[in-house]
C-alpha cells in the first residue's frame, strides 16, 4: 500500500476497527468450512484484509438469530427502540474519521466524500431515531352502531438487505435504520468489495444497546446467502440496491414465499440544461451530479442534454472544468476523484467510449485510462453523442459524460423520457414555470431542479420503471417495513 494507506490500515487495524468475521447473533463469526476472500484497496491493489466467505449455512443461522431477537425487540416501546438508534448515531458520528479511512481504504473515493458519507448515512439513523415514535395507527367510523374499527401498524418481521459496494454505509443505514425502528430485525449482507464498512456499524450497533441477533452481518458466496434469504419463510422483506438485472432476479425469487420487496435499481439519469439556464449554476450541477464517487452512484448524470444555443459554449466550459479536477489517492490532498472499484468498471467504461467514438463521437476530454494505471480513469468528456450509441441507452457507472444536443423542450423530455429506467433526472432553467412543466413531465422518482446533488434522508428516495420499487428514506420509507392491520372489534353496545 502507499505510505499513507499502510499507516491508516495499521492504525484502524491495531484498534480493533478492521472486522473480518461475520456477525450473527452479536457474535464474531467465522465461515463454518474456514474459507475467506481477500479484500483490496482498489487505488493500490494491495491487500488490506482476508474476510470469512460465508454461505447458506450461516446465512440461515443468521436469519434464526434474527427471528429470536426480533420477538423481544418487537415488543419494546418506540421510545426504547429510539433510545438505541440515537446512540448508534452518536457512535457513528463519534467515529466518522476512521470509518471514512476505512470506506477510502476498501472503496477508494476520496476521504472528504467518505467522511462525508459517514454523516450523511448517520443521518438516516438520527431521522429513524425520531420516526420511531410517529408510527401512527388509525380509528374509522363504525357502519354499525355496535362496532369500534381501528388500524394498528406492526413491524413485518426478519428483513433481509442486500447492499452495494459504491456506499459502503449509507445503503446500509437507510435500510437498517428504519427497519429497527420499526421494530424489524436484519440480515445485511454487503457487497464483497466492501464488507469492512459494513462490520464495522455492526460493531458500533452492538456498543449502542441495539440486541444481539437484531442485527446480523454475512458476507461471501452471494448467490447462496441471497437463496437462503429468498427460501426461508421467516424472512419476511427483501430491500435491494443494485443492479437491475439482479433486482429482477431478487423479485422473482421473492415471489415464492410472497415477501414484500423494496428495489432501488439502476438508473439513466438525463441532465437537461436549458439555453436560458444560468451556465454556472448549470456547470456547478452537473459537475456534482456526474462525477461524484468517480461516477458510480445509480444517481449520476448519465446523458446531459444541452440545447443548441448553448452547446458548444456549455462544452468548451465543461470540458475546461473536468480537465482541472485532480485524480489519486483517496488520501491525496486536493483529490476530488479515486479510482473505479474493480478493472471489471475499467473494461465497461472503455468500452462505452470506443463504441461511441467508433460512431461518430468527439473526445473534448480524458478518454483513456489514468497515467496513475491500476483502475484509475481520466475524467471524461464526449460531444455528438446520438442516441444509438451505449453511453445513451445504459448506464456507464464511471467518470463519462456524454453531451447530446436538442432543440425544443419537448424534444428534451422525449429524449430523457426515452429509457427503462425512471430513478433521478436533473434539469437547470431561469423559468419557474419550465421547471415546473418539465419536472412533472419527466418519468422519474427523483428531479432535481438548478441543483446536481439532491439526496437528503428526509425525502423519499426511489425510482419509477425499471429503475425499482419503494421509497427510502423520509416519513414514507418507515412504510416499507410496516404491515397495516385493520381491528374490528363488535358487540360493543
Amino acid at each position: 500500500m502507499s505510505t499513507d494507506a499502510q499507516s491508516v490500515a495499521a492504525r484502524l487495524n491495531s484498534s480493533g476497527f478492521i472486522k473480518s468475521q461475520g456477525f450473527i447473533g452479536g457474535k464474531w463469526t467465522d465461515a463454518y468450512d474456514g474459507k475467506t476472500f481477500e479484500v483490496y484497496n482498489p487505488a493500490t491493489g494491495d491487500l488490506i484484509t482476508n474476510v470469512s466467505c460465508m454461505g447458506g449455512r450461516e446465512t440461515n443461522d443468521a436469519i434464526a438469530s434474527a427471528q429470536d431477537a426480533f420477538i423481544s425487540w418487537n415488543k419494546l416501546t418506540a421510545a426504547e427502540r429510539s433510545k438505541c438508534l440515537r446512540k448508534w448515531f452518536d457512535l457513528l458520528m463519534a467515529h466518522k474519521e476512521e470509518l471514512g479511512q476505512l470506506m477510502t481504504l476498501e472503496q477508494g473515493k476520496p476521504l472528504k466524500e467518505a467522511i462525508g458519507e459517514v454523516s450523511y448515512g448517520a443521518n438516516f439513523v438520527e431521522f429513524y431515531a425520531e420516526e420511531a415514535k410517529r408510527v401512527y395507527g388509525d380509528i374509522i367510523p363504525a357502519t354499525l352502531p355496535d362496532r369500534r374499527l381501528f388500524v394498528i401498524k406492526q413491524p413485518v418481521g426478519v428483513v433481509g438487505a442486500i447492499t452495494p459496494w459504491n456506499f459502503p454505509l449509507a445503503m446500509i443505514t437507510r435500510k437498517v435504520a428504519p427497519a429497527l425502528a420499526s421494530g424489524c430485525t436484519v440480515v445485511i449482507k454487503p457487497s464483497e468489495f466492501t464488507p469492512l464498512t459494513a462490520l464495522a456499524a455492526a460493531d458500533l450497533s452492538i456498543q449502542a444497546g441495539i440486541p444481539p441477533g437484531a442485527v446480523n452481518v454475512v458476507m461471501g458466496n452471494a448467490s447462496e446467502i441471497g437463496d437462503a434469504l429468498l427460501a426461508s419463510r421467516q424472512v419476511r422483506k427483501i430491500t435491494f440496491t443494485g443492479s437491475t438485472a439482479v433486482g429482477k432476479k431478487l423479485m422473482a425469487g421473492a415471489a415464492e414465499t410472497v415477501k414484500k420487496v423494496s428495489l432501488e435499481l439502476g438508473g439513466n439519469a438525463p441532465c437537461i440544461i436549458f439555453d436560458d439556464a444560468d451556465i454556472d449554476v448549470a456547470l456547478k450541477g452537473t459537475l456534482a451530479a456526474k462525477f461524484r464517487n468517480s461516477g458510480q452512484t445509480c444517481v449520476c448524470a448519465n446523458r446531459i442534454l444541452v440545447q443548441e444555443a448553448i452547446y458548444d459554449k456549455f462544452a468548451k466550459a465543461f470540458s475546461k472544468a473536468v480537465e482541472s479536477m485532480e485524480v489519486g489517492n483517496g488520501f491525496g490532498e486536493g483529490v476530488v476523484q479515486g479510482p473505479l472499484i474493480n478493472d471489471a468498471a475499467v473494461l465497461k467504461v472503455e468500452s462505452f467510449v470506443q463504441d461511441a467514438v467508433s460512431k461518430g463521437a468527439k473526445i473534448l476530454a480524458g478518454g483513456k485510462r489514468h497515467s496513475l494505471g491500476m483502475t484509475f480513469y481520466e475524467p471524461t468528456v464526449i460531444t455528438d453523442v446520438k442516441s444509438e450509441m451505449l453511453l445513451s441507452r445504459e448506464e456507464v457507472f464511471g467518470p463519462v459524460a456524454p453531451l447530446l444536443k436538442f432543440k425544443t423542450e419537448e424534444e428534451a423530455i422525449h429524449m430523457a423520457n426515452d429509457t427503462n429506467a425512471g430513478l433521478a433526472a436533473y434539469i437547470f432553467t431561469t423559468n419557474i414555470q419550465r421547471s415546473w412543466r418539465v419536472s412533472e413531465a419527466l418519468e422519474y422518482g427523483l428531479v432535481g431542479v438548478n441543483e446536481g446533488l439532491i439526496s437528503t434522508e428526509v425525502a423519499p428516495f426511489g425510482g419509477v420503471k425499471q429503475s425499482g420499487l419503494g421509497r427510502e428514506g423520509s416519513k414514507y420509507g418507515m412504510d416499507e417495513y410496516l404491515e397495516t392491520k385493520y381491528i374490528c372489534l363488535g358487540n360493543m353496545s
